[in-house]
């Protein structure tokens, strides 16, 4: 069984809260859970000590089981201090410019640069 530690959304519409659970992976988003390991309040401020609630001594079980956190997860719990935070790209390498773009790119600016 494939295990993550997700967010589950509850709360009243406009109005969202997220649990913090552990699933097997292939469970749908607000299904079946194996346990609740903490919180989520978007809705509260970046200071509040509230807003991301987690128990750090089942979430280091279930990793040491084999869960894997989802890459919502890792940002909440870095900023509380759990886990490092995860590199994030600007632009992902799919999308960046190719060979030919930036050998135009650079003609441009030497165009722009020689006429200034």
């Amino acid at each position: 069984m494939a295990l993550k530690i997700r967010l589950a959304r509850g709360g009243a519409r406009r109005r969202p809260f997220y649990r913090m659970v552990v699933a097997d992976s292939r469970s749908p988003r607000d299904g079946a859970f194996l346990e609740k390991v903490g919180s989520y309040d978007p809705l509260l401020s970046s200071e509040c000590p509230n807003r991301v609630v987690a128990k750090e001594d089942r979430i280091k079980y279930w990793l040491s089981v084999g869960a894997k956190l989802s890459e919502t997860v890792t940002l909440l719990l870095s900023r509380i201090g759990l886990c490092e935070r995860p590199v994030v790209r600007d632009t992902p390498i799919k999308s960046a410019l190719g060979k030919k773009a930036l050998e135009r790119q650079k003609v441009r600016q030497q165009k722009e640069s020689s006429s200034t």
